[in-house]
C-alpha cells in the first residue's frame, strides 16, 4: 500500500511538473512597445578596427572596419552602406567627404567612383587625393572641355579593327525603324572604312580621330556642272596611287 501510495505521488509530481512546463509562457517586462534602443559604444567596439584608417567612417563615434575577416567571424559586415536624407541634411558633407579624404590605408587599398552632380567633389577633395598619389579621371557630359575623352581610332591596329569600328558607328548611329535600299547602307559602310583606314595609315597620331573624319566628309562635294572636279579627299586618296 505504502508503495502505491509512493507511485502515486511521483506521477503525480511529474504531471504537475509536465503540465507547469507545458504552460509556461515567457515574459519580457517594459519591453511591450519593442525592445529597440539606441546603441552604446560598446555595441559597436567589435566591430570597428584599432586603427582609425582602416574603418568606414559612419560618424564622429562610429565606424566599420574594413576587413572582412575580423578576429571574431560573427562580427563580420558587409560594407555597402546607404544613407539616406533630404537635400541639404549632409550626406555629401558628414559621410562622403570624410571618407574621401581619409583617402585609404596601407592595409587596405582602395579606389573611388564618384558621382558628383554638383561638381564641387572633385574641386574640394582633388587636391588632396593628388597629394596621396592617386590618379584622377573626370567624365563630365556637360561640359565636354573639362572632360576626359575616348578615342576609338586608338585602339585600330589591324584592317578587322576597322571593319569592327565602322559596323559599331552604324549600329549606334541607325535610327529604329528606317529600312531601304541596302545599296546606301553598304556605300556608307564602304566610304568609311576607306576614310578611317587612310588615317590609320597615312594622317599623324594626333589626328586620327572622328574630328579630322568628319572634315573629311565635309570636303566632300561634287560639281554638277564639272564632271571633272576632284575634291580634297579625291586628290588625297589619287596620291596614293
Amino acid at each position: 500500500f505504502d508503495l502505491f501510495i509512493g507511485l502515486c505521488c511521483g506521477a503525480g509530481m511529474r504531471l504537475a511538473v509536465y503540465l507547469k512546463g507545458k504552460n509556461a509562457k515567457k515574459y519580457r517586462h517594459g519591453m511591450e512597445y519593442g525592445s529597440a534602443r539606441w546603441g552604446t559604444p560598446k555595441d559597436i567596439e567589435p566591430f570597428m578596427a584599432p586603427k582609425f584608417a582602416d574603418n568606414i567612417i559612419l560618424t564622429k563615434t562610429e565606424r566599420l572596419m574594413m576587413s572582412n575577416r575580423p578576429p571574431d567571424p560573427k562580427n563580420a559586415r558587409n560594407k555597402n552602406v546607404l544613407v539616406v536624407g533630404g537635400s541639404g541634411s549632409g550626406k555629401t558633407r558628414f559621410f562622403i567627404k570624410p571618407n574621401l579624404l581619409q583617402c585609404d590605408s596601407k592595409n587596405f587599398p582602395v579606389s573611388f567612383v564618384v558621382t558628383d552632380p554638383k561638381g564641387s567633389i572633385g574641386v574640394e577633395c582633388g587636391e588632396a587625393l593628388l597629394k596621396h598619389g592617386y590618379k584622377l579621371k573626370f567624365f563630365n557630359t556637360i561640359n565636354f572641355s573639362k572632360s576626359m575623352r575616348y578615342n576609338p581610332m586608338a585602339y585600330i591596329h589591324s584592317e578587322k579593327d576597322v571593319l569592327k569600328l565602322v559596323t559599331a558607328l552604324m549600329t549606334n548611329t541607325k535610327g529604329e525603324g528606317q529600312g531601304g535600299d541596302p545599296f546606301w547602307d553598304k556605300a556608307e559602310r564602304l566610304l568609311l572604312v576607306s576614310l578611317i583606314a587612310y588615317l590609320h595609315y597615312e594622317a599623324p597620331v594626333e589626328e586620327q580621330n572622328f574630328a579630322t573624319l568628319l572634315e573629311m566628309l565635309n570636303t566632300m562635294q561634287v560639281s554638277e556642272d564639272d564632271e571633272t572636279y576632284q575634291n580634297p579627299v579625291d586628290l588625297l586618296f589619287e596620291d596614293l596611287g
